[in-house]
């Protein structure tokens, strides 16, 4: 039982410390001021930081817990697209701060057609996932 206990409270306390990085990150990279910024909701950057932070400890204690959630397949498919966006909001903010498509153009000497060829990258990724989907996790 003791066992138990200390085995939960450093699970969780880990997480913590990673959920805390995560959101720290996040902040640092300016990935959160920049979609406030697009949004027109900069007066509301402490709430997005907040709930980022709650969002990264609640999927903690999915995770450590094993809890279900049963909502059906409408919530997976809105999970889905909203970590689909999240995700490729992860990519690009990282690709922009590492200069990748300005050094990948150059390099390349791409003169026309990058926005096309990143269009279509995020199209086939998008279409790849949604066959994974399709064929192992939907009923």
């Amino acid at each position: 039982m003791l066992e138990q206990i200390f085995l939960g409270f450093t699970g969780l306390c880990s997480g913590f410390i990673i959920a805390g990085g995560l959101t720290g990150l996040m902040i640092g990279l300016s990935i959160i001021p920049r979609y406030a910024g697009i949004t027109h909701t900069a007066d509301h950057i402490l709430l997005y930081e907040d709930i980022t932070f709650w969002g990264t400890e609640l999927g903690n204690l999915f995770f450590l817990f094993h809890w279900n959630i049963r909502f059906g397949t409408p919530f997976l498919i809105l999970y889905g697209l909203f970590s689909g966006i999240f995700l490729g909001g992860w990519i690009m903010a990282l690709a922009e701060m590492a200069d990748i498509f300005p050094i990948f153009a150059r390099r390349s000497r791409f003169q026309r057609g990058l926005s096309f060829t990143i269009l279509c990258i995020a199209a086939g990724k998008t279409v790849g996932a949604l066959i994974y989907y399709y064929n192992g996790w939907l009923p």
